[in-house]
């Protein structure tokens, strides 16, 4: 999990006591500070250090601020961790009105593996952090996919419950894809041996030979074909599960 500050208070005040605070004459006279531009260095210093070097000295050092400064702007550790992720998700475009929500589901894959390679420190956030701020208090970019990924199926002949449904599975398995993708596989890159080349050679044959034997598939794994495979059978077994009606949009298509 990642660590998280709590904001600091004082004689039992909270940080939202003093989020509008004045900025004394020396922060006054350097570059605005936004909410925004907070975030974008947050998501810098993730990008750059991993998630757990993200704090809110860090980020005060990153952008020449006092600590306090910036909690005028983000209350909070998991606010801050928050807008992080919707920054990342504001790349995620799901089209609500796409007339095939099969190829539309394999774009979208195709794009969240994308930003996962892109930002590939901040896909533990993309996880665990959904585990953390209720719905409700999530920024509005953070909730996007959700909300045209039920409009994209119920479109389409889902009924909610079972868009709902096919979203937590659907993004269930881009989540285990992208941090299977992303660990670390290869020990010795330089090595061509398959056994070598990924340390197996150190598991001791009698109790992992099912490992050792599969050595050569793990040494050529392919994580965008390996994607598009595990997409097709998540189509296929939402279609058949599931069994949607005929959507508006088929409706409109055939002229009904």
């Amino acid at each position: 999990m990642v660590n998280r500050e709590a904001a600091p208070t004082s004689e039992g005040r909270q940080v939202s006591d003093r989020m509008h605070l004045p900025a004394g004459p020396a922060e006054r006279s350097r570059p605005g500070m936004s909410t925004g531009r907070i975030t974008a260095a947050a998501l810098q210093i993730v990008d750059t250090e991993g998630s757990q070097a993200l704090t809110m000295r860090r980020l005060g050092q990153a952008l020449d601020r006092k600590v306090m400064t910036l909690y005028r702007y983000v209350p909070s550790k998991d606010a801050l961790l928050d807008g992080v992720v919707a920054l990342v998700l504001t790349d995620l475009a799901i089209n609500p009105a796409a007339a095939d929500w099969r190829q539309e589901l394999r774009d979208l894959a195709a794009s969240f593996r994308g930003l996962a390679l892109a930002h590939p420190n901040a896909v533990p956030l993309l996880v665990t952090q959904q585990l953390v701020s209720p719905l409700g208090q999530r920024p509005p970019a953070a909730l996007r996919p959700l909300e045209d990924f039920l409009e994209l199926l119920i479109g389409a002949g889902f009924s909610p419950a079972d868009a709902l449904h096919a979203y937590r599975l659907f993004f269930g398995f881009l989540h285990g894809h992208v941090l299977d993708e992303l660990q670390d596989l290869i020990d010795n890159p330089d090595e061509a041996d398959d056994l070598l080349r990924l340390g197996l050679h150190r598991l001791r044959p009698r109790e992992f030979p099912r490992i050792r034997a599969v050595a050569p598939e793990l040494a050529s794994y392919d994580g965008a074909a390996h994607l598009q495979q595990g997409v097709e059978m998540m189509i296929t077994g939402l279609q058949s599960h599931f069994q949607p009606a005929p959507g508006p949009r088929h409706l409109e298509q055939h002229g009904n």
